[in-house]
């Protein structure tokens, strides 16, 4: 058994991040939340409805870029919206819009081999932002990146937070990282994964990267620690 007797409850726009030790089961949580893996019991409700298979409605984005490398970056970020009754220029226009959000309008006809770490991951967010899901879930997806672009990385995902006021469940490692963006982390134990604490990082949105070398995000992150040795 990955999780045991794991609760959430997300306030609509909020973000919310998981930290553990590996193996607590982290990104099986957001699996589930997903639709991607069936749950033995308990249930995920959106918006007060029951939530069991795959949807438009929650977005995912991996720590790998999950990209289909045989089609362009505009084909790849409207993928989804295909699969909508939806006029073709509507849907350009949607994909061309997340592009411009994600600063790869240059790159639409290039195709994934072409590009950067970043830049695979700048274009899966797009392609999960394009279905409009009320819920963005984001495992580990600045893993695999060098410092420099994780950093930027973290900046796009606040400005994307600010104009899509999407709600977001996020997992990571990084202590920083949960700092720096979430309104809430919660910690899970060893596996079976348990949710033993949650706390409210209060530090004030909009956020950039630079607040990492203030004393109020030292501050908030001893607090966070402070946490993550009790469980």
């Amino acid at each position: 058994m990955a999780l045991d007797d794991v609760t959430v409850r997300i306030a609509d726009g909020g973000f919310y991040t998981l930290i553990g030790h590996s193996g607590c089961g982290k990104s099986t949580f957001l699996r589930i939340v997903a639709g991607l893996q069936e749950a033995t019991s308990g249930t995920v409700l959106v918006d007060g409805v029951e939530q069991s298979d795959p949807s438009a409605d929650r977005g995912m984005v991996f720590q790998s870029y999950t990209l289909y490398p045989w089609l362009s970056v505009i084909r790849n970020v409207e993928f989804g919206t295909r699969m909508k009754s939806m006029a073709k220029s509507e849907r350009r226009k949607i994909t061309m819009d997340y592009l411009e959000l994600v600063g790869l309008t240059d790159f639409a006809n290039s195709y994934p081999k072409e590009l950067s770490g970043g830049m695979k991951q700048r274009v899966a967010i797009a392609r999960a932002l394009a279905n409009r899901p009320k819920v963005l879930l984001m495992d580990e997806p600045f893993g695999a990146l060098d410092a420099e672009t994780r950093e930027s990385m973290q900046n796009l995902l606040l400005q994307i937070r600010e104009r899509e006021k999407s709600t977001i469940i996020f997992v990571t490692h990084d202590m920083d990282e949960a700092v720096l963006l979430s309104e809430t982390v919660g910690i899970l134990s060893a596996r079976p994964g348990r949710l033993k604490q949650e706390a409210r990082v209060k530090l004030p949105y909009p956020r950039t990267a630079d607040l990492k070398m203030t004393a109020d995000f030292l501050d908030a992150k001893r607090e966070l620690l402070e946490h993550f040795r009790t469980v």
